[in-house]
């Protein structure tokens, strides 16, 4: 039986994986206060977690009918993250297997992501393509077996979580931006104010460097640009939804189509989404059509697309049934390289 913790960003969240692998109690603690700064406050983040961090974890035991005491081993985020974040679960953790003689085994956020479908769908085990798009990465993988992954791409600037968040900023919607955008988009004409899709060319091949990898920068800045022209005219009010459509528009498909090309490479129909912007439905049904019949989309839902324990302890299931266990000398580290690239 598995306990895990999870605060890499602002987050809090605690889950315990029975001994067959099923899920018996998970909970996650959300922020509300980091609207007002349009984005997240790092100092405000990790104290609000210190605060909650033990009644989380109460709770998903009292959720899974278990105590502490019953615990096999612990499991935490040990990046990468905001690293005042992490070093709360990580402590927490660290004191927790120490007081209890139990062991534990940090665990990399993005792989984490990785085995967020298989908690729920049976399919969701390699080969597959993924692409992990959040808040703060956005990887292009071909995940040939667990532990084994080849980084096709990665984005040269702005993650596309964040990209999406500073476009809305931009438009006055508020924090955070994803949700926000996607629902205005339903509402808007994107092709009243279309933006290039960046870094696809119809000249690019497989062995250019930017075949696979993504940029959003430029993208925001035609986003900014157009807000200013907008804005000079007096019509930028009315004009919000059909920029909301057309920049998610052109986001997606970047996104899609690098992960075709990755599809097309690897001859591997089954994708795996994964990380907040996984929600995104605009998204999930460009790459599903994309894809046709012979293809399978796996994505998990929403409560396991964000940062969560849940995935967290699958991961540590896989690495601990390795042998593998973290002495308590391991430290958080902001940008902790990802395990079994090859």
């Amino acid at each position: 039986m598995i306990l895990a913790v999870e605060t890499s960003c602002d987050d809090t969240s605690a889950a315990i994986l029975g001994r067959d692998g099923g899920l018996l109690g998970h909970v996650i603690a959300t922020q509300d206060m980091h609207g007002e700064f349009g984005g997240i406050v790092p100092e405000v983040a990790s104290r609000a977690q210190v605060k909650v961090i033990d009644h989380v974890v109460v709770r998903a035991l009292a959720e899974a009918g278990t105590s502490i005491g019953d615990v096999d081993a612990f499991a935490v985020t040990a990046g990468p993250g905001l690293i005042g974040s992490l070093l709360v679960g990580l402590n927490w953790v660290k004191a927790a297997a120490y007081a209890l003689g139990k062991p534990f085994i940090g665990i990399h956020h993005m792989e984490a992501h990785l085995f967020a479908g298989a908690l729920e769908d049976g399919r969701a085990e390699p080969p597959f393509v993924a692409l992990l798009v959040s808040g703060g990465h956005t990887l292009l993988l071909y995940v040939e077996s667990w532990g084994r992954y080849h980084l096709l791409g990665q984005t040269r600037d702005d993650a596309a979580g964040e990209a999406f968040d500073k476009v809305a900023r931009l438009l006055g919607l508020g924090y955070p931006g994803g949700p926000l955008i996607e629902r205005l988009a339903r509402e808007g004409d994107g092709s009243r104010h279309p933006f290039s899709t960046p870094m696809v060319r119809a000249a690019q091949r497989e062995e250019d460097d930017d075949y696979y990898d993504m940029s959003f920068s430029g993208l925001k800045t035609a986003v900014l640009m157009r807000v200013r022209e907008l804005e000079a005219e007096g019509r930028l009010e009315k004009e919000v939804a059909h920029l909301c459509a057309a920049f998610q528009s052109a986001a997606v498909e970047q996104l899609t189509e690098k992960t075709l090309r990755a599809v097309r490479a690897s001859r591997c129909q089954r994708v795996v989404l994964g990380g907040g912007v996984a929600r995104n439905g605009a998204l999930a049904a460009a790459i599903r059509g994309r894809l046709g019949r012979e293809g399978e989309l796996i994505v998990p839902s929403p409560r396991l697309a964000t940062d969560n324990a849940a995935m967290v302890a699958r991961a540590a299931r896989y690495r601990l049934g390795l042998g593998e266990r973290s002495g308590l000398d391991l430290n958080a580290e902001a940008d902790l390289p990802m395990p079994g690239i090859v």
